[in-house]
């Protein structure tokens, strides 16, 4: 399965927390030019954003005006001379920062979906600055006393739960961010934070600019033999848009495998894209990363340190779920043996294949898809070629994603075509609740761009807040080819899944239902935010949901049982290879951010060798999911020491899934029990407490060994 990332949340109160309606305004965002478009919430339905008033020049003077806004909001909530209370403390704080908040959450999204030269600029400007503005708040002792005094008397005010919780998180907030440092402290921790900023925005620019540079150019149509003629069209296509006619560019995807390698029958084709994939930030020229990575690891150990804590990734882990290192290494050490075995096993038939076909190699890693396939159509007779004609992309969205959400939570969508998008392949819809009243809106962004970050997510344009009095407003963004001008955009199972797993987060979000912005709706751990998307993949092979949406684009006939069933079967074909690039990605981040401080500076290359073979997850034919020069969820995503949490909230969902399976599956009484238990609780219980009330058990490892196929128990 196609596990993918939501945008990060950053973790600073005027992102967190949502823009609004709340009266209260201070002077100088009263007084703004109303010139800006970010100086008060848009006018527009659900106060969603007005593109087509906003432009690049908006955003750095109203991020700048946000932060100050939000300090002076911030600074007189610390003066405040009377005593703190919850009210005139930790509620005034979450009305702050409004105008920040929602010029954040549009700059976020155009930085990561639509960027371009000036919106960099301005990102690796406003990086710092952010990170001075977090610590502004997080370091201000008098603030900090205020909130201290809160939780100390927390069990004496009589606070209904979610604000008890808000207590909670606002003082574990501030401890993690360093605010019992002293004041010496406090000035080294701030430039850490300071320089960790500009790096991480730097890498991802250096990524966006890396993976464009590397795509892959060829003059000869021969050398893509085996592609099909859609995708040989669109590849046609990105060549003259890059004023490249005649010729064909394959580029690169956010994963170290890349989606061609599947089909191209020219071995040579093959490890020329592989390897362009593989090293396409380490060519030693301006887009290399390396040294910013050495650099991002360096501050995170000495920030660690600094914070009390012997490694990052045991400073960053304490408000997850899994809570230690310790707790991550031993799931992993229930899952690396029995992935390594079934890929070693794959990777024997890939093999016998390739020595069948008098091949006369051994198999290297650009071999292993192509010879896959060859194999999953040898055992389960599929064909991806074969399924793609029943996945059409909008028929996925509209019969099958959206189908299933009704099915599950009685909710609707209507598309709205008054509402201005930043990019011409955006749609909106509208979203309705069972009893028609409304609950938000979805925005999907679905077709890759020179100019999109790799990978997929979702994140709010503006967030769920009863205090603020604002609905939730989602989007969703992937990667898909977009095919040539009039063709449909046909998909294969994999993306109809990354469609699932997104519009799971985005449920996640639209179900929100707290009354504080800091907590609400996806604002959870990292290792609990991925259970909603992965559950939700689910429901794509649910039968009902499945003949809904998989019916040929021409003829408009079901996908016959024969191809359903051979999807099904093939479900576990593959997985020892699947759950062993993960693994390696995984426990990859995990190994840089348990290097203590007092270690000397690693070379990426050699540490990363070093750590797959101390794991014993360095398998020649199956490379890492992401190589550490590439890992954009940890050096640039907000994923540092949590890119485990994909396969932790696997165990979730895969357990949590098995309770569907037990009483009844897909139906609306099981939804809304879902619905109401998990997806409408934001972050306002503890998680195992949350999972343990709906699925009656701590989560257990079977069902997700189960469905990957490495056990039949």
């Amino acid at each position: 399965m196609n596990k993918i990332f939501i945008m990060p949340l950053l973790a600073i109160i005027a992102v967190t927390a949502s823009c609004g309606n709340n009266k209260e305004k201070s002077g100088d965002e009263q007084t703004g030019s109303s010139a800006n478009p970010f100086t008060e919430a848009s006018k527009l339905a659900y106060q969603t954003p007005a593109f087509d008033q906003i432009k690049d020049d908006d955003f750095q003077p109203a991020l700048e005006q946000g932060m100050k806004i939000q300090l002076e909001e911030m600074q007189k909530i610390a003066d405040n001379p009377d005593a703190p209370t919850f009210e005139n403390t930790l509620v005034a704080m979450e009305k702050s920062g409004q105008m920040l908040t929602r010029t954040n959450n549009v700059f976020s999204a155009l930085t990561s979906g639509n960027t371009n030269p000036k919106l960099q600029k301005v990102q690796e400007e406003i990086a710092p600055k952010q990170a001075a503005h977090q610590d502004a708040i997080y370091l201000n002792s008098k603030l900090f006393k205020r909130v201290q005094a809160i939780y100390d008397k927390r069990e004496q005010l009589k606070l209904d739960p979610e604000s008890k919780r808000l207590v909670e998180f606002y003082e574990q907030q501030f401890e993690l961010a360093g605010a019992k440092l002293s004041d010496a402290d406090k000035t080294k921790l701030k430039k850490l934070n300071e320089e960790e900023a500009s790096l991480s925005t730097k890498f991802s620019n250096l990524l966006l600019a890396a993976n464009k540079a590397g795509g892959i150019l060829f003059s000869d149509k021969a050398e893509l033999a085996g592609l099909s003629s859609g995708e040989l069209d669109a590849a046609a296509q990105d060549a003259k848009a890059n004023k490249q006619e005649g010729k064909w560019l394959i580029s690169l995807q956010n994963t170290t495998q890349q989606p061609v390698l599947r089909s191209l029958t020219n071995r040579a084709t093959r490890e020329k894209i592989f390897k362009a994939s593989w090293n396409r930030t380490e060519k030693q020229d301006a887009n290399d990363t390396r040294s910013t990575i050495v650099r991002i690891a360096k501050i995170r150990a000495d920030k660690a340190k600094l914070l009390g804590f012997p490694d990052y990734a045991s400073w960053k882990l304490q408000d997850q779920m899994a809570k230690t290192p310790a707790a991550v290494d031993a799931f992993f050490a229930q899952l690396v043996p029995a992935a390594t075995a079934k890929a070693k096993a794959e990777a024997a038939d890939i093999q016998a294949q390739a020595d069948l076909e008098k091949g006369g190699f051994k198999i290297q890693p650009w071999d292993w898809d192509y010879y896959a396939e060859k194999v999953r159509k040898q055992k389960y007779d599929l064909d991806e070629n074969q399924v793609k004609p029943y996945f059409e992309l909008n028929k996925v969205l509209e019969k099958g994603v959206f189908y299933a959400a009704n099915l599950l939570y009685g909710i609707t969508f209507t598309e709205r075509h008054d509402l201005p998008v930043y990019q011409k392949d955006v749609r909106v819809f509208e979203v309705f609740d069972k009893d028609k009243t409304t609950i938000g809106l979805f925005y999907c962004d679905y077709f890759k761009r020179d100019n999109k970050s790799g990978g997929a997510w979702m994140s709010n344009f503006v967030g769920q807040s009863k205090l603020l009095g604002t609905k939730p407003v989602i989007y969703n963004v992937c990667n898909f080819t977009k095919p040539a001008e009039g063709q449909p955009a046909l998909i294969s199972f994999s993306d109809v899944t990354t469609m699932f797993h997104e519009f799971g987060h985005g449920l996640h979000g639209l179900f929100a239902n707290q009354q504080y912005p800091a907590i609400s709706g996806t604002n959870v751990a990292r290792d609990f935010v991925e259970f909603p998307s992965q559950f939700n993949e689910h429901w794509a092979l649910n039968p009902q949901v499945f003949k809904n949406y998989a019916v040929h684009y021409k003829t408009g006939e079901l996908m016959p049982q024969v191809l359903v069933d051979k999807i099904k079967k093939a479900a576990t074909f593959n997985q020892g290879y699947n759950l062993t690039e993960i693994l390696a990605a995984a426990s990859l981040d995990l190994a840089w951010h348990k290097i203590p401080a007092s270690a000397p500076l690693q070379n990426t290359d050699e540490f990363e060798k070093a750590s797959l073979h101390q794991l014993k997850l360095d398998l020649t034919e199956v490379p890492p999911r992401y190589r550490t020069s590439y890992f954009s969820h940890i050096w640039g995503g907000g994923y540092g020491a949590g890119y485990y949490a994909y396969l932790w909230t696997e165990m979730l969902d895969d357990d949590a899934y098995s309770w569907f399976e037990e009483n009844g599956g897909l139906n609306r009484v099981n939804g809304q029990r879902f619905r109401d238990m998990i997806l409408s609780k934001g972050n306002t219980e503890d998680y195992g407490k949350l999972f343990r009330e709906f699925r009656g058990h701590d989560p257990k490892i079977g069902p997700m060994e189960k469905n990957r196929g490495l056990t039949t128990k």
